[in-house]
């Protein structure tokens, strides 16, 4: 992955305001999406030490790439915890094809609470690891990494927002969904062809096949790299774009709980994630909450693709700003 200047074909990539989705963003600004956060509802305080355990019980597993064991191991007990949150558990399995033409057998596991409600919101995170650690050391660029940040980290927060939803129910439906092959795409060091769309192939796949025919939701939260040490969330561009009324009452639920030295209501990068073919296949406004470095010289948290991303970087304050801010949301969405 390159800086911010430089566009290139990749997972988390910054492509600036050249980047043309083929996603319909008329189609984003729901009237739903414009409902305002209340204060009248009681909203479960969410646990960052619970967060935090489930992060630490995913990297226990070691680096989760599609067709090892460690990513078999990982994907039942995330299955197992859905059910045992008491969610309807979908497993989406597919055949995926990398961008040097291994084929991954990869798997989508989606959680459903109230599944008969036809007003629903969807939660999303990546919970494979990247193979590479192509932004460390050349000597590490064919090793993978723990990805407690990226992947475990937004995973470990809709856990612990799957058993607040089994202890209150919301008033409308929600699913989480956990994609996998998010983090297979093209590294720098291939000699081969970069080709178009080779990262966030469990979404892509769950976007033209979803796990419920016809799937609408009014809106969506992407969480990726939510766990990280003096974390910062702008605005990603994508998103303001397809997104912006949803992306607009996140940030303002995050400022009424105090969390803004978070979320800042300024613009960030724009980055290729899930939530461009959440969009682009089902239409569904996707809020990417990221975290944007912008003193770093590709626009991430220094761990980012390294064998650094690892639990001595997780940070419990910022899991709380995120997690209790997606339940603000959710919690309050009539």
């Amino acid at each position: 992955m390159k800086s911010l200047n430089k566009a290139i074909s990749a997972s988390l990539l910054f492509l600036g305001v050249a980047f043309i989705s083929c996603g319909s963003s008329s189609k984003s600004d729901t009237k739903a999406e414009k409902t305002e956060i209340e204060s009248s509802v009681q909203v479960p305080a969410f646990n960052a030490d619970s967060a935090y355990n489930y992060i630490a019980e995913q990297v226990k597993f070691g680096p989760r790439v599609p067709n090892t064991k460690a990513h078999q191991a990982c994907g039942t007990y995330l299955a197992e915890q859905l059910e045992r949150f008491g969610a309807k558990v979908y497993n989406q399995y597919a055949d995926l094809v990398a961008y040097d033409g291994t084929i991954l057998k990869a798997r989508n596991i989606i959680g459903a609470y109230n599944p008969d409600a036809k007003k629903r919101v969807m939660l999303c995170a990546h919970w494979d690891c990247r193979p590479y650690s192509d932004n460390d050391e050349e000597k590490f660029h064919r090793t993978p990494i723990d990805g407690a940040n990226d992947g475990a980290s937004g995973v470990g927060v809709l856990l612990e927002v799957a058993r607040q939803l089994q202890q209150q129910a919301p008033s409308i439906g929600i699913d989480l969904i956990f994609f996998d092959a998010e983090d297979y795409g093209t590294p720098d060091f291939y000699e081969g062809r970069h080709k178009e769309d080779t990262w966030c192939l469990g979404s892509q796949y769950w976007g033209r096949i979803p796990h419920v025919s016809n799937y609408k939701a009014r809106f969506g939260i992407l969480l990726d790299m939510v766990g990280g040490e003096n974390a910062s969330f702008f605005y990603e561009g994508y998103t303001q774009r397809t997104a912006h009324s949803a992306m607009k009452k996140i940030w303002k639920a995050a400022h009424k709980l105090g969390f803004n030295r978070y979320f800042i209501k300024e613009n960030g990068g724009e980055v290729v994630d899930d939530h461009v073919y959440v969009n682009r296949f089902r239409q569904i406004p996707c809020v990417d909450i990221i975290d944007f470095d912008i003193r770093s010289r590709n626009g991430f948290n220094p761990t980012w693709h390294t064998q650094d991303d690892n639990m001595e970087h997780i940070n419990r304050n910022t899991l709380q700003a995120v997690g209790q801010t997606v339940l603000q949301v959710i919690y309050n969405e009539k």
